[in-house]
């Protein structure tokens, strides 16, 4: 590992406490960034390594870009990495309009609002990269996640629209789409759901379940200068599952 890949580099990442981005914030610290921690989930920051700065902070709150600010203190942001949001939800006809809107409320808005004002810091100092997590399911017709499925999508999209705009400014806009990873969340479902099993690990072509730590390398290296020439891509992470989701031929009795 570079343990100076990023030195003198200063990344925010949010939904920091547990999973994917406290793996993310653990990687880009290791790599030498000075990391600015965002969860509400107090306990979990705790749990982060020795020197990591940490904000309590909720996504949704609008105040939330004038926090950052403050704990910037001057400071030039490089890295932005909008991991924070929610899963879950069912069918269309399952879901309601309300329903809907909270996904959008805490999985869009917020990449939105951060992106935004990381921009206008990145600006200010010659560039800088944003990075997006998305899901395997903004790409593929997954079921049983209509509100989930709709506003990763939206997050997908972003991406591209931001990497447009921002672009000639050198700031880079990309995104990472998840398959199924072992989390906390996660790995109690994981283990006992069959279909589950079946369908994310069985009829994927690495078959078997990701795990964070392999999400928070494809974040490290779309922040990085190996990246220089990489935006606007969503860089899938699923063990393949979006192009692999048949049986192969032995499979099948």
């Amino acid at each position: 590992m570079d343990t100076h890949r990023f030195s003198g580099r200063l990344a925010i990442v949010t939904g920091a406490a547990s999973g994917i981005g406290f793996a993310i914030t653990e990687r880009l610290a290791a790599q030498g960034a000075t990391v600015i921690a965002v969860d509400r989930d107090a306990d979990g920051l705790a749990r982060l390594p020795e020197g990591i700065e940490t904000v309590i902070a909720d996504v949704t709150d609008p105040a939330l870009p004038d926090t950052l600010s403050k704990a910037l203190a001057g400071r030039p942001l490089a890295i932005l990495v909008n991991n924070a949001g929610v899963g879950g939800g069912g069918r269309a006809d399952e879901t309601s309009a309300e329903d809907v809107r909270r996904y959008f409320e805490i999985n869009v808005l917020p990449v939105f609002m951060l992106s935004k004002f990381a921009v206008g810091e990145m600006r200010r100092t010659g560039g800088g990269a944003i990075v997006n997590i998305a899901s395997i399911y903004a790409i593929v017709g997954a079921t049983g996640s209509a509100g989930y499925s709709t506003s990763k999508a939206a997050v997908d999209g972003m991406t591209r629209q931001m990497a447009t705009d921002f672009g000639p400014e050198n700031i880079r806009v990309n995104a990472v789409a998840p398959g199924l990873i072992e989390t906390p969340l996660t790995a109690e479902r994981i283990r006992t759901e069959t279909w589950r099993k079946h369908v994310f690990i069985e009829q994927a072509p690495l078959r078997r379940v990701g795990m964070p730590g392999e999400v928070a390398d494809a974040v490290a290296f779309l922040a990085s200068d190996e990246a220089a020439f990489i935006t606007g891509a969503t860089l899938r992470v699923d063990g393949g599952w979006a192009v692999g989701r048949y049986p192969r031929p032995g499979d099948v009795a």
